[in-house]
Parts: C-alpha cells; sequence; structure tokens
C-alpha cells in the first residue's frame, strides 16, 4: 500500500494537571497543548504532541494550531518513508518553531512504523523495551516538597528531580526536606536558566555544608551564558546538563568542543527527531551523557521519547515523568506504567498510543 500522506491535522489537546507546575520561568496550571495526526494512503495513522509552555515554548496552542494548518498542505502527498528529509523542509519553513516541527515529525514516524508494523522502540536500535523515570517535585514550600518526596518514596521512585533557582535560601529548604523524606534517592536539581554562575556555585557551596550532594545540576545558567555554564561545570564537581543551551546539533557540537557541560538533555521538542539522533551521536562521540526529558506532555510524546531512549539505550538519566503529573489520561494505548517502570507497549506497531477524539 502507498505510503503517501493524504492527511495532517492539529487537535487541541487540554488536560488538566493534579497541581500547578511552578518553575524558575513559568507557571502551568493547565495543559494546552496540540495533538497531530497523521493519516497515510495506506490507512495507517500516526500520533505526535506539540506542547505549549509559553515562554519556555516559542508556541501557545493557538500559534501551534495555526502553524500546522499552514505547514501540512507542503507534505501531502509524500512519501512517509522520506522522514529524514522532511526535517530541513520543516526547519526551512517554521525555524523558530521547534516544538511543532518535533510534533509534525513524530506523527509521520509513528504513521509510517505503524504501516510497517515496527513498535517505535525497535525503529530506533531495539536496545530496551522498558525505561526507568525520575519524578519531579515543581518549586513549592517544604512541607509540600516533604509530602511528595515521602510519597514518591512508597511509589519507589529512585530519583527525584527538584526544580530551584527563584530563591537559593528556600530552594535549599525545600531539598532539605526532600532529603529528610527520601534520603537515599537521587537527585537531579533543574534551575531553568534561573541562577547566574556565582549563584549556582554559592548555592551548591550551601547545599553541601547541609550535608546533600545532588547527582547532576541542569541547566543553572541562561541559555547563551556559555561561559558561565562552563565555569559552573568547571568549579562544581557534579554533573551539569546542558537543557536550554542545547536546542540543536551545533548547540551540542560547542558543547563538546568547548566542554562546556557533562550532560545533554535531549528533548525532542527542541530539536526535533532528526536533531536528536544528531544531539545523540555527538555527545556519545564526545563522552558526554544523555539525559532524555520533555515539557509536560501526555503519554503521545512521553511515549515517543520512551520509544526514542529504549531504542538507543545511551541516555544514563530518564525523565519523562510529566503524564504522572495530570489528572486525566486522553490517550488509548500506549506504553503501561507502575511506579517509576515504564513498559513499551511492543506488541503494537509505532508508540501504541492515540487519542480519544471523542473526548477533545
Amino acid at each position: 500500500m502507498s505510503l503517501r500522506i493524504i492527511s495532517i491535522e492539529a487537535l487541541p489537546l487540554d488536560v488538566p494537571l493534579i497541581a500547578p507546575f511552578t518553575i524558575a520561568t513559568a507557571r502551568l496550571d493547565y495543559v494546552n497543548n496540540v495533538a497531530i495526526r497523521v493519516q497515510l494512503e495506506s490507512g495507517a495513522e500516526g500520533w505526535g504532541e506539540i506542547p505549549s509552555l509559553h515562554p519556555v515554548t516559542t508556541e501557545t496552542q493557538s500559534i501551534a494550531l495555526n502553524l500546522v494548518s499552514q505547514i501540512a498542505p507542503a507534505f501531502i502527498g509524500k512519501n512517509a518513508s522520506e522522514w529524514r528529509s522532511f526535517a530541513p523542509q520543516l526547519l526551512t519553513a517554521i525555524p523558530k518553531y521547534a516544538a511543532t516541527r518535533a510534533g509534525i515529525e513524530m506523527a509521520i514516524i509513528d504513521a509510517l512504523t505503524k504501516d510497517w508494523g515496527i513498535p517505535l522502540n525497535k525503529f530506533f536500535g531495539g536496545i530496551s523495551n522498558e525505561v526507568v523515570t525520575d519524578i519531579t517535585i515543581p518549586i513549592c514550600t517544604p512541607d509540600e516538597a516533604h509530602s511528595l518526596a515521602s510519597e514518591y518514596k512508597k511509589q519507589r521512585f529512585n530519583v527525584i528531580k527538584t526544580k530551584i533557582g527563584i530563591d537559593i535560601r528556600e530552594d535549599i529548604l525545600r531539598l532539605t526536606a526532600i532529603r529528610e523524606a527520601h534520603p537515599h534517592c537521587d537527585l537531579v536539581l533543574d534551575a531553568n536558566e534561573g541562577y547566574s554562575a556565582k549563584q549556582a556555585l554559592s548555592f551548591l557551596a550551601a547545599l553541601r555544608s547541609e550535608g546533600i550532594e545532588p547527582n547532576v545540576l541542569e541547566q543553572p545558567v541562561a541559555r547563551d551564558d556559555w561561559e558561565g555554564l562552563g565555569q559552573v561545570t568547571r568549579k562544581s564537581n557534579i554533573a551539569v546538563a546542558a537543557d536550554e543551551s542545547c536546542r540543536s546539533p551545533q548547540d551540542a557540537l560547542r558543547i563538546s568542543n568547548e566542554n562546556l557541560a557533562t550532560v545533554i538533555n535531549i528533548k525532542l521538542v527542541k530539536s526535533g527527531v532528526v536533531g536528536a539522533l544528531e544531539i545523540a551521536g555527538i555527545a556519545q562521540s564526545s563522552g558526554i551523557d544523555l539525559m532524555i526529558g520533555g515539557m509536560v506532555e501526555t503519554r503521545i510524546a512521553m511515549g515517543f521519547a520512551a520509544h526514542f531512549a529504549a531504542g538507543l539505550g545511551t541516555f544514563k538519566w530518564i525523565d519523562l515523568d510529566t503524564p504522572l503529573l495530570l489528572a486525566e489520561d486522553p490517550v488509548l494505548g500506549g506504553y503501561t506504567s507502575i511506579g517509576p517502570k515504564y513498559s513499551l507497549d511492543t506488541i503494537e506497531a509505532g508508540h501504541g498510543g492515540r487519542i480519544n477524539i471523542q473526548n477533545l
């Protein structure tokens, strides 16, 4: 049957959160994402997702919906098996909107692998059929952090990621509460660009004076503060991850060549699928560890990312927990989870998930 793309459709994907999600640069009270559905002439249907976490993502939901309607006609009639060639075309057409490009790529690849009868993790290399994620505690009060960490310990989450970057004193109080509730968990601290290099190093010194040693400090400084990122990496004596600072293979090359970070956080919605494959190759060849993460997405985007990570098998840190923070699950099929363990659907092809359109 033909692999010709016959439709690319964008649908609003609105989902409530269990609680507000606060980071150093944004607060989200409700998920307003966009689902992408691609249909092939063969009858295969694929799903992708565009997150909206403005200003972390350039897109708002309305911008993403409009972009898809504008760009879709250029890809109608194209052969889905030529998916790698679509990335530069999308980049040329909408260079400032990485999340939209990624959502379209996801849906096309999902449709293709469904037609071929291949689970996504097999398509990307087939190293594993599962991933084990961390769980995120947002910026909140110490009491709230203590309660969440205690509950996550019961659920067997051994890696806790917590947001920092607004107030050093409050960050330390929150981390002290987390460590008290979950004494032996690994800690990933994500500043989301909230500190200067000087503040980040002062924060780490103060944290160590409390007897707390984190495992990873993620994006301590502003995206374009390359000097500050390198300074924290050289002086902190812990793993430092580049997130917002690594949105393209070109960024990854700079990080590698100038020794600016020891971990790169790949998010498909920052670079697209093709770009993510290139970044992973650069990191591996440079001895840089890999993390995989996302914005605040449903099991559509997180399922795709989980298959991507499991297929490549090269990710030391897995941060794909945001579906666990949603009050509802709009996705049918896809991976299943027990605590931190995601068991991937390898019976159905693609990532196995789809949106129940009747509920949108």
